[in-house]
């Protein structure tokens, strides 16, 4: 699972700095998803030792929760967008969702992590 950590750190990071970039690098916020990211990747290679691994998955899911509940509205808002609505910040719903679908999938794979471990 440590693994899988610092890949979606690493995954977030590009997002957050692409975004970044994208948007003409007029809008820090749009570096939020890098900074989600540093934190899961930072926790991922703390977790690689057996000592620390579940606590480091606990604080890792925990970040990425709250990474859904700051994202979530962008997902909401990408079928106005696909549709060819007006949204207010086109850039900022692409990458908001993606940071949303990526947390989401993180955290179901550390759930079924933690429930492959109990068995």
């Amino acid at each position: 699972m440590s693994q899988l950590s610092q890949l979606v750190g690493v995954i977030l990071m590009v997002v957050g700095i692409g975004g970044y970039v994208y948007s003409g690098m007029a809008s820090p916020t749009a570096l939020i998803p890098a900074a989600f990211g540093m934190v899961i990747s930072m926790l991922g290679y703390y977790g690689r030792h057996e000592h620390s691994s579940k606590t480091a998955l606990n604080l890792a899911l925990g970040v990425a929760v709250a990474g859904v509940v700051g994202s979530i509205r962008g997902l909401l808002a990408l079928p106005t967008l696909l549709s060819g609505g007006v949204v207010e910040r086109p850039t900022a719903v692409v990458s908001q969702s993606i940071m949303a679908v990526v947390l989401i999938w993180y955290v179901i794979k550390g759930i079924q992590s933690f429930s492959a471990g109990k068995r």
